[in-house]
């Protein structure tokens, strides 16, 4: 009996040596009915070129602009339904993913159609014994988000077995068709970050469960500091999180916290000398919610 077909989305912006890393990982996939599809958004370092010489027989897709996460990957996952996927999976192309990781996934999802949507075990690729993310929870009273066994080492203490989580990342996120359909896409208005937070809530709204599946795994090549530190990425987070509980229909008292919150941190950032090196951020973190209240989102110039 065939395996069901599933399409893996990697997204590429001028991340030429990670996605090539990624895509040889790729080749190593013991799954045997997988289409690796590759969306550029518009790179300027070689990445096409690259992809195509080194990598042929994967399909390449060219946006020709950075439409970020939200729309480079909805061009990737639009095509994977058109050609008929049984499954979508959006991957970064910071990772390096085990042989199995889809024979691990889509068998637990076959064994349970409840499952909708699922994430692998994703570690730190330089600790690679050292969890990212095991799944990923919200918290409704503080209107807040965040990575499961995140920075601890693996001990097994995840257990085995498949375990509900309220969200998946979406470093690597596997859907069945039917819940991209009824779900839909991921909403551009975010452009990055918390899109797929969003999208988990509708999926799971939408009748599907959500499972983290410890015995697939990934390594991710991500650094908290840097993008704790990072304009861009506090500016998206932020801005991104209230448009989450916008969308969500968070009740007022999420709000008030989440606002109490955030004024809490703007005097500690003005006042508290151990804040000093994040006092550039109060000015962006008063664009963001700025530019929520006003409805601009989208990508932005920072």
């Amino acid at each position: 009996m065939a395996k069901p077909s599933v399409s893996i989305i990697i997204l590429n912006y001028n991340g030429r040596e990670d996605t090539l890393a990624c895509l040889r990982s790729m080749e190593h996939l013991t799954y045997p009915n997988v289409q690796v599809i590759v969306v550029d958004n518009g790179s300027t370092d070689g990445s096409v070129e690259a992809f195509r010489d080194q990598h042929p027989r994967f399909k390449l897709i060219e946006t020709g602009a950075n439409l970020g996460f939200t729309g480079g990957n909805n061009i990737g996952i639009r095509h994977a339904l058109e050609q008929g996927a049984d499954y979508v999976m959006l991957l970064n192309n910071d990772t390096i993913v085990a042989p199995d990781m889809l024979d691990v996934m889509v068998e637990v999802m076959e064994a349970n159609p409840k499952v909708g949507v699922t994430c692998p075990m994703i570690y730190y690729y330089d600790l690679p014994e050292t969890i990212w993310s095991a799944g990923g929870s919200i918290d409704w009273s503080r209107g807040s988000t965040g990575m499961i066994g995140i920075d601890e080492e693996d001990k097994a203490q995840f257990g085995p077995h498949p375990r509900s989580v309220d969200f998946v990342t979406g470093c690597a996120i596997l859907a069945r068709r039917v819940v991209w359909e009824k779900a839909r896409l991921l909403d551009d208005k975010f452009f990055m970050y918390y899109e797929e937070t969003e999208w988990c809530v509708r999926a799971r709204r939408a009748g599907f469960e959500i499972m983290h599946i410890p015995a697939a795994m990934v390594w991710h090549k991500i650094s908290v500091a840097q993008r704790a530190a990072s304009i861009p990425t506090y500016y998206y987070m932020t801005r991104n999180r209230l448009l989450f509980l916008y969308r969500t229909g968070a009740g007022l008292p999420t709000w008030g916290r989440t606002l109490l919150e955030l004024a809490r941190t703007f005097v500690s950032w003005s006042v508290r000398p151990k804040w000093q090196d994040r006092r550039h951020l109060r000015g962006v973190m008063l664009r963001a919610v700025t530019d929520f209240t006003l409805g601009r989102f989208g990508p932005v110039t920072m």
